[in-house]
């Protein structure tokens, strides 16, 4: 049991530092041969395979005879699996990907909202004003920001009772790990951001769906248009 668990920590050792030279464009299009990389990373070829053989599970690999291991572009990337969606926004982000993660957000978050505030239990809606109380009591820069940010988002997630968006909660805190490092650089981001999440938190606990929703749609046409500002990000419909 001890071996296996020592041999399952090196792959996931060597798949995470295959995905680092994958996103900072190490390898180029195809990977080196496995007994390269093996030598590389300093572990056996079985190791070595059983790493590969889980990046390819997740798309992100594509073996060729004659050509070896191409690495696929990210935009076909498994990213329902919490790892490659982890993965994915280690890589700069780009205008397409940004405008595509502000479009996944317009379709989850406000619908997560307002079931959050129609389904909350008393639990719930308590543990989402706790999260919001701590992220509004921290800067943005200073330690616990992210985490605090991504706690929030994920608690109304929870509340909303729906299985389908809480499995999108790592896709969402991914979001939040991409955007806010350039909407928190801009003037009055913070004041603006803390108040619209307190009109999403203040409808939750009003058990208003109908303001929650508005008030998260509200809150992610601000980041969609101060991310325009910075990017040529066409903006998303909503209707």
């Amino acid at each position: 049991m001890e071996q296996g668990n020592k041999d399952r920590s090196l792959v996931s050792k060597v798949m995470d530092g295959l995905v680092t030279g994958i996103v900072e464009e190490k390898y180029g299009a195809v990977l080196p041969p496995q007994d390269v990389l093996s030598k590389e990373f300093d572990v056996s070829r079985t190791v070595m395979r059983e790493a590969l053989s889980m990046l390819l599970a997740r798309d992100m690999l594509d073996v060729r005879p004659k050509i070896g291991t191409r690495i696929r572009p990210m935009r076909d990337w498994r990213m329902i699996d919490e790892d490659v969606v982890s993965w994915r926004f280690r890589a700069k982000p780009d205008p397409l990907f940004l405008r595509d993660v502000i479009e996944f957000r317009i379709l989850i978050e406000p619908r997560a909202c307002a079931q959050a505030a129609a389904r909350g239990s008393a639990a719930d809606v308590a543990a989402i004003r706790d999260a919001f109380d701590a992220f509004r009591s921290i800067r943005p820069g200073e330690p616990g920001y992210q985490a605090a940010d991504e706690l929030l988002h994920t608690r109304i997630v929870v509340a909303s009772g729906n299985q389908f968006f809480q499995q999108m909660a790592a896709i969402i805190r991914g979001a939040l790990a991409a955007v806010n490092p350039i909407v928190m650089t801009k003037a009055g981001a913070w004041e603006a951001v803390v108040a619209n999440h307190g009109r999403v938190v203040e409808a939750i606990e009003r058990h208003d769906p109908a303001a929650a929703e508005a008030a998260s749609l509200a809150l992610i046409d601000y980041t969609a248009e101060e991310m325009g500002n910075t990017f040529a990000i066409e903006r998303p419909v909503h209707g």
